[in-house]
């Protein structure tokens, strides 16, 4: 798109808060036309459009080589975790700035310019064990092309204008609901549903008005004050003809009634300390989970004709995930594991298929139905043909000196790559 037209403008405002003040700042260059204007695909949220990390983009690199495959632009950021969002011309990322400050920065898209910035207090200090993986923003955003909505790492809740930057509204849920603040940060990264967000947060699963920030319902508190909030991220299925909200707490596994917050069922996860982090996904109406300190296992909801929940384990397997969400390709399932191994799994019997040799810490990953693309937490790319019967791998790219703990994002032919000390975009 071309910039016909530059106007510069700086903005600030200050919000109360009970105890204090909270400023956000939004430095805004704002252009015509509109950077919102539907023309290319975008990727509004968590593992993109359907949060299965599934992408609509069928013609894939035949190598990651650079008559292929290459870096369009970088941009150094301080240090986060968030994924990147892409709403059209627009790119949207995180950051905690000098360990105390949270920022949102949106860039353009075909340079990485920077268009305007948003800021608010959000450092806390995680658990000692955790606390070589950084104190960073942790939620991915999620928009709907008009607002942004992102969760701090302090429990904090913000809703942005998408072309400014402006703040529309804020919440503390530690004021809202009087509670801690979670050890490891809030990690969940929000679902938005029409005029609905949902978002584990405030020690408990939460349903908030888009537009405003008011809560409709809270359900699912946590009883343990000293971590907090679930790390997990919500989904939507729609399960024996039921659209409900599918949730993993840290320590179950629960399908929720989307307008009252109601438990329709609810399904023990075990895993250490409450480590049940991989986002939920769905196979054939069944629902593959896999924690660390517990196993792998795939379980089937079901609705009796007098309208009563029941929840099946199909099967299980004694392979532990830790941090990284799956992708399902037909009837196989492809995972990083905790001992930093990949393998594939059949989701109609649990048979472990193949299993690879160590890789990194964590792989984010993107599949378009016939091949995946996997971030490595090293700062490599691999591509792989998606094959149950070994572990194909077609490509590998350095693309990152840093930790590449974000999710990876793609958006047409371009791939956008946060590490910890910046982002770059990639195309072929």
């Amino acid at each position: 798109m071309l910039l016909r037209k530059r106007l510069f403008v700086n903005a600030y405002c200050a919000v109360a808060l009970l105890s204090g003040f909270l400023v956000i700042s939004a430095e805004i260059n704002a252009t015509e036309p509109n950077l919102l204007a539907a023309s290319v695909e975008s990727w509004p949220g968590w593992r993109g459009p359907n949060r299965d990390a599934t992408t609509a983009q069928r013609q894939w690199p035949k190598s990651l080589q650079s008559e292929h495959f290459q870096k369009q632009w970088s941009v150094p950021l301080d240090r986060g975790y968030s994924g990147p969002i892409i709403i059209d011309q627009t790119v949207i990322v995180t950051e905690t700035k000098d360990s105390k400050t949270e920022r949102v920065i949106a860039l353009e898209r075909a340079t990485g310019k920077s268009i305007w910035t948003s800021e608010w207090e959000g450092s806390m200090t995680v658990p000692f064990f955790a606390a070589s993986n950084g104190s960073w923003i942790r939620s991915t955003p999620i928009t709907d092309g008009t607002k942004i909505y992102i969760g701090g790492m302090r429990d904090f809740f913000v809703c942005l204008d998408a072309r400014s930057g402006k703040k529309i509204f804020d919440i503390d849920f530690t004021k809202r609901f009087a509670t801690e603040l979670p050890g490891f940060g809030q990690v969940c990264s929000p679902l938005l549903d029409g005029d609905r967000i949902y978002i584990q947060s405030g020690g408990g699963l939460l349903c908030l008005n888009a537009s405003s920030g008011e809560t409709i319902w809270r359900s699912l508190v946590e009883s343990d004050a000293m971590y907090g909030s679930a790390f997990s991220s919500p989904i939507i299925a729609t399960l024996q003809g039921v659209r409900q909200l599918v949730v993993q707490t840290r320590k179950a596994l629960c399908g929720i009634d989307m307008e009252t917050g109601k438990t329709l069922w609810s399904q023990n996860v075990e895993a250490f300390r409450g480590m049940n982090i991989l986002t939920p996904t769905i196979w054939n109406e069944c629902l593959f989970v896999s924690s660390y300190g517990g196993k792998t296992q795939l379980f089937a909801p079901t609705l009796s004709s007098d309208g009563t929940w029941s929840v099946s384990e199909k099967w299980n397997n004694k392979a532990e995930a830790y941090m990284s969400s799956p992708v399902v390709i037909g009837d196989y399932l492809y995972v990083h594991l905790k001992n930093q191994r990949a393998a594939c799994f059949n989701l109609k019997t649990g048979e472990e298929t193949w299993r690879t040799r160590p890789y990194g810490k964590y792989w984010s990953m993107i599949t378009n139905g016939q091949q995946i693309l996997a971030l490595d937490e090293t700062g490599k790319l691999f591509l792989i043909n998606a094959n149950p019967e070994k572990f194909d791998l077609v490509d590998t790219k350095e693309v990152s000196d840093q930790d590449c703990w974000a999710h990876i994002a793609m958006a047409g032919n371009q791939v956008f790559i946060r590490d910890l000390a910046g982002i770059s975009l990639w195309s072929w």
